[in-house]
């Protein structure tokens, strides 16, 4: 552990930072308005307590930010990695509770002091506290609520610490009324479960939250990089509570549970504004439900941000900048489809450009776009939609996707007539987009002089850098280090190893790996001929596209991810893994 210094608890002017300094601190490096300033102050007044939990759970203040300006005041050190010890601090004589009541974290224990990480040194009291406790001086290290409650579920709280109390909640789902399922949602350690799980999930940058009731158990998981992860398992009595406290927040109807549901949610979670999807279907033993985490600080828009490498990056930029024409951007659900849509938004987005978007959900909401949610349920499809936007005169317009050959007709129909249009299809890559639209009854020549490119693409996980380590080199792969040879680029692959920082897993984050189809005049021509899938993907070949398995396995060369990563989404051009 490197050297923390720190203040004495009974040094109380030097360990306690007054509240009107904070927020001036806040307001001075810009990470609060004089506005927000004065709305904390009226709250705090009024709801007395920490004014950094007002500032966190009002949404006015990052965490990350405050415990960064709290660090900078007090001239307290910020708790790096290292400072987390392997093993509890006098594991078993602290109240775990009290520790999440006041968010502080044992670090260390010497003959003269106990160090702690705190997300607030205003507290007195549970200064005073803990130095009792201990017997000795505290000093104090700043952190973030997050990574304190982290900190206490690994070292203080045994396996199943967050579902304490869960099994408490236990009724017949059958015979269970209204009145009696919002009331259990409403208890406290089903309140507790919902949040810390929330939260778990934004802390760890999770896409999604799975909740499904099995046999014996509640099933949580999180899907991380693309990757579902077990949570510890809530006691399928809670079931119905659970997911009522969830079906509340998001204003649905807690007494139907034969039928699918939809809904969003808007919270504050750890000072920021997120929102979230939810979906809850029935099931044998129940309902289970998603929870889809859309939170825009977390989303790269900016096309050179998003991971491609910088030659399909550039050519990729260039038919984004075309006047006219459809783009059209291919691959699975949750390939990161609609971020690559959003990103080129992003770069069109410009004051003399009107740009209308068709989607289903609006996922992010985008300052100067003109977006609009589509209802089938009143007839408001994509089709009658894009009609109706065409007569608002737009310069670009988004199709969220093309499902049907009326939304592909008119969607063809205003690149015809001068507009830059984009979209997404479900294909597998990007020669079959053409043969998707084909089949979708388009005549050949529209497909053909409408069609300017498609990018097929695939998110894969990055390796993490701090402990990732070489792997062997497969014979598939020699004619390929031949090639790296001869261009002097690496030839050394690497593999997932695991460490703290990556959660075991040996990946953080993921990145993206594409084949960008730009239609030529061969290509034309194989459209007009009707050509299938394979034979249009032949001729973009030899026209020099790089296949998604050939862009995979150069990011894998480059370090970016692993060859079985890109195994894992994508294969070689004679279908052999």
């Amino acid at each position: 552990m490197h050297q923390m210094g720190g203040v004495d608890a009974q040094d109380e002017t030097a360990a306690c930072l007054g509240d009107v300094d904070l927020l001036a601190a806040l307001t001075a490096c810009g990470a609060l308005s004089e506005e927000s300033a004065v709305r904390a102050t009226r709250a705090h007044a009024r709801a007395g307590g920490s004014l950094v939990d007002v500032l966190v759970r009002l949404g006015l203040c990052e965490e990350k930010v405050l415990a960064e300006a709290m660090a900078a005041v007090t001239g307290l050190p910020a708790l790096s990695p290292e400072d987390v010890p392997e093993t509890a601090v006098r594991a078993g004589g602290i109240s775990v509770p009290f520790l999440r009541e006041a968010r502080v974290l044992p670090l260390a224990e010497t003959e003269d002091a106990v160090t702690l990480a705190c997300a607030d040194p205003t507290d007195a009291f549970a200064a005073r506290a803990l130095s009792l406790v201990f017997g000795k001086p505290v000093r104090f290290v700043i952190a973030t609520a997050s990574a304190i409650e982290d900190g206490i579920a690994r070292l203080y709280t045994p396996a199943a610490a967050d579902t304490d109390g869960l099994g408490d909640t236990q009724f017949d789902i059958t015979n269970t009324d209204v009145a009696r399922l919002r009331e259990s949602a409403s208890e406290a350690p089903i309140v507790r479960f919902v949040e810390r799980l929330i939260a778990r999930a934004v802390d760890a940058g999770a896409s999604d939250i799975h909740i499904e009731p099995l046999e014996r158990q509640l099933r949580v998981r999180l899907r991380i990089d693309g990757m579902l992860a077990d949570e510890e398992p809530a006691p399928l009595s809670s079931a119905p509570a659970i997911v009522s406290r969830v079906k509340i927040l998001a204003r649905l109807d807690i007494a139907e549970r034969r039928l699918p549901q939809d809904g969003a949610i808007k919270m504050n979670v750890r000072g920021r504004e997120i929102d979230f999807r939810v979906a809850t279907t029935p099931v044998v033993h129940g309902e289970a439900l998603v929870i889809r985490i859309l939170d825009k600080s977390a989303v790269r828009l900016d096309l050179s941000d998003l991971g491609f490498d910088d030659d399909l990056l550039l050519r990729w930029k260039k038919v984004v900048d075309r006047p006219n024409g459809i783009l059209l951007v291919t691959g699975p659900t949750g390939s990161g489809k609609s971020t690559t849509l959003y990103a080129a938004l992003d770069r069109l987005n410009q004051p003399d450009r009107k740009i209308v978007t068709v989607e289903d959900p609006v996922e992010y909401k985008i300052d100067g776009l003109n977006q609009i949610q589509v209802k089938p349920d009143i007839g408001l499809d994509f089709a009658r939609t894009l009609r109706s936007i065409l007569r608002h005169d737009p310069d670009v317009v988004m199709v969220g996707e093309i499902r049907d050959g009326e939304t592909a007709r008119i969607a063809m129909q205003a690149a015809l007539t001068g507009h830059l249009v984009l979209s997404t299809l479900h294909t597998n890559d990007a020669a079959s987009a053409v043969t998707r639209l084909l089949d979708m009854g388009i005549e050949d020549y529209l497909v053909s002089s409408t069609v300017a490119a498609v990018m097929a693409q695939r998110l894969v996980r990055s390796l993490c850098p701090a402990c990732r380590k070489p792997a062997h080199v497969p014979e598939a792969l020699e004619s390929v280090v031949a090639a790296q040879q001869r261009n002097g680029l690496p030839v050394a692959l690497f593999e997932a190893a695991g460490c703290p920082s990556c959660r075991g897993t040996g990946y953080r984050g993921r990145t993206v790996i594409a084949e960008l189809m730009v239609l030529d005049e061969k290509l034309r021509r194989a459209v007009l001929s009707r050509g299938d899938a394979s034979q249009v993907r032949a001729v973009a070949i030899s026209s020099g596209m790089e296949t998604l398995y050939e862009n995979g396995v150069r990011r894998a060369f480059a370090g970016v991810t692993s060859y079985d990563e890109v195994l894992r989404v994508a294969q070689d051009v004679s279908g052999e893994q």
